[in-house]
């Protein structure tokens, strides 16, 4: 592959078929739609981890959530581990961040030259809430979660302004003269609640017209979502009025996303460096938008899991949906091979510019983090997919036959368990990860005073954008 520049741009839990290009009925996204069509859509993409900072720990280092101890949201990434970012750097190559990375700190080396405008966790620590197991605290957001909906402005919609701004200026500018190929991580935070979607684009949908979520009625649910749900709720503070519009607001985000990536494409156009850049477009995690009952993220349904990927560019198929099982660690070789750089052959990842139709191709996920009673662990291959909770019988689902995964098939096909349990034990030992998870948890939280004194401290929801200040439950 003959090295190119490289923009890669990241959205905070954009659900995989939250756009046209996807095939969604009522959400408008133009440019993403635009991206696709002249580049490939990777249709079954997946995150390592639906939870920003190991997913993006993930990411970055081009390995599981397993290998890096980034289990949750209070073990951010620190650059200890190197990623594609480093290599880069290694190689001479110009690298640079604009918008969200959600690592621990601006101040560790964590392979870009530059990071403008960067939010990072909360001051360097992130969520030590989240950690607390044994038993699971109840978190009090729900209330807030669901009465932030509906049009406006928020600190993430005037964040994602100014990340549009610095890209569009960059590209117009330093991009013209950076010795490359370059690489330029733009990452936004929307659609990531509040769902509170600026007027315009709200005003795209109406209340009325968006059909109520799939099962949100649905009870009871597997024991493990069961017990998520009860140290998350969210659901009980909803009507189905506000369902309506906080449904409205989410596809609101999603058009508003869409808007500040078509400025940052038309940039590239503008600078006339289109053809000699190849995009990657994804997120790091999607949104379960109340579909049984939950909302945010954080379980291995394909609302929470799957993620949008698309590439577009120079020597990128233009057209076509690959249906290959994909994952976000795809991303690490693909920046580097890019760039003209060898990728390290031990790790898990293969190059999305090199994927092909493999249609019985693995790929892994994992959950430890807020509200996981117990580890939680995904292994999609073929028509399967299985969610082995550790404790908890397994789910699995045939996605052709079920794609909404209403039918748990676990108990009528047991060969089917065994062996995708054997390929996910290739992929590591559930239990004996979940027994360092706890055990790397229960420290981060001795090591900030223990159980009460981080409940006492309280938690937060969604890390405020740069400027804006946590606010703080009990």
């Amino acid at each position: 592959m003959q090295p190119q520049n490289l923009l890669f741009i990241m959205s905070d839990e954009h659900s995989a078929n939250a756009m046209g290009a996807a095939g969604h009925p009522v959400v408008k996204t133009p440019n993403l739609d635009a991206l696709a069509a002249r580049g490939t859509l990777f249709s079954s993409a997946y995150t390592p981890s639906p939870i920003c900072v190991p997913a993006r720990a993930a990411f970055a280092t081009g390995r599981h959530v397993h290998e890096i101890g980034a289990w949750d949201n209070g073990h951010p990434y620190d650059g200890s581990v190197p990623g594609w970012g480093h290599a880069l750097q290694a190689a001479g190559h110009p690298v640079l961040s604009i918008g969200k990375l959600h690592y621990r700190d601006e101040a560790d080396p964590t392979g870009f030259d530059a990071q403008i405008r960067p939010m990072h966790v909360v001051d360097g620590r992130g969520d030590v809430y989240g950690a607390i197991k044994d038993p699971m605290p109840v978190r009090f957001g729900g209330a807030k979660f669901s009465r932030e909906i509906g049009p406006g402005e928020s600190g993430y919609t005037r964040y994602d302004r100014a990340i549009a701004d610095e890209a569009v200026r960059w590209l117009t500018g330093d991009a013209r003269t950076a010795e490359g190929p370059w690489v330029l991580f733009v990452s936004f935070v929307c659609p990531h609640f509040p769902l509170i979607a600026p007027e315009p684009f709200f005003a795209l949908y109406d209340p009325e017209d968006m059909a109520l979520p799939k099962d949100y009625r649905l009870r009871p649910r597997h024991p493990w979502i069961e017990a998520y749900a009860e140290a998350q709720p969210y659901d009980s503070f909803f009507n189905d009025e506000a369902r309506r519009v906080a449904i409205a607001s989410y596809y609101g985000l999603c058009s508003f996303l869409d808007d500040n990536i078509g400025r940052v494409l038309a940039a590239l156009a503008d600078a006339g460096l289109a053809g000699n850049t190849r995009v990657i477009y994804t997120s790091d995690h999607g949104e379960n938008l109340g579909a049984r009952g939950l909302w945010g993220k954080s379980n291995m349904y394909e609302e929470a899991v799957r993620v949008p990927l698309i590439a577009a560019g120079p020597g990128v198929a233009a057209g076509r949906i690959c249906d290959t099982p994909a994952s976000l660690l795809d991303c690490h070789p693909a920046v580097l091979e890019g760039a003209g750089l060898d990728a390290d052959p031990v790790l898990p990842g293969r190059s999305l510019w090199t994927l092909g139709e493999e249609p019985e191709r693995a790929v892994f996920s994992e959950y430890h983090a807020a509200g996981a009673v117990s580890g939680c662990f995904m292994l999609r291959q073929g028509r399967w997919k299985l969610i082995r909770y550790t404790g908890f019988e397994p789910e699995l689902f045939d996605l052709e036959a079920d794609p909404e995964e209403r039918r748990n098939l676990a108990a009528g096909q047991p060969q089917t368990v065994v062996r995708l349990m054997a390929a996910m034990r290739e992929v590591c030992d559930p239990d004996e990860v979940h027994r360092r998870a706890r055990a790397s948890q229960d420290a981060l939280v001795e090591a900030h005073g223990g159980r009460m004194a981080v409940m006492r401290a309280g938690a937060f929801s969604g890390t405020p954008a740069p400027g804006d200040k946590p606010v703080f439950t009990a």
